[in-house]
């Protein structure tokens, strides 16, 4: 796929008047595919690049953890709602993305389930001695900020 890097405005905009120079605000992340033209109707000037297989599979991974992260900051119903639609759209995309099927999520979600259970009982585990156990999750500081410390 041939990457496409666009500076400036597609039709060719400038600096909004009453500015010297261009003040840039950086975001380095996978947008949706109408915000460009939104940034078109602001007038405003910026750089894209349309990625290719490995920097889009990248990219919509880092998209998970911008995604949550909005979930965890929502202050109100509906923001927490529209930031969970966010989630569960990247979610979607990284399905359609790898070809996985419902069906083979529903068998590994039943697998799991056996295997693991759910969170009906709101367990949280502070720790235990070190057996060797490896996880693949990031690692936890010591204490939560909500619960008490040993």
């Amino acid at each position: 796929m041939d990457r496409v890097i666009v500076f400036g405005t597609i039709d060719g905009g400038s600096i909004p008047s009453g500015r010297t120079k261009m003040e840039k605000l950086y975001f380095n992340r996978l947008i949706r595919d109408k915000v460009v033209k939104k940034l078109d109707d602001k007038g405003l000037t910026y750089k894209i690049e349309k990625l290719d297989e490995s920097s889009f599979e990248r990219e919509l991974l880092n998209k998970v953890g911008e995604e949550s992260e909005g979930l965890i900051a929502a202050k109100t119903r509906e923001e927490f709602i529209s930031e969970f639609d966010d989630l569960l759209y990247v979610i979607d995309e990284i399905k359609r993305f790898k070809n996985i099927t419902d069906q083979e999520l529903a068998e590994i979600r039943r697998v799991n389930f056996e295997k693991k259970g759910g969170f009906d009982n709101r367990i949280y585990l502070h720790w235990t001695s070190n057996d060797g156990y490896q996880t693949n999750e990031k690692k936890q500081e010591q204490g939560h900020d909500n619960l008490k410390k040993d």
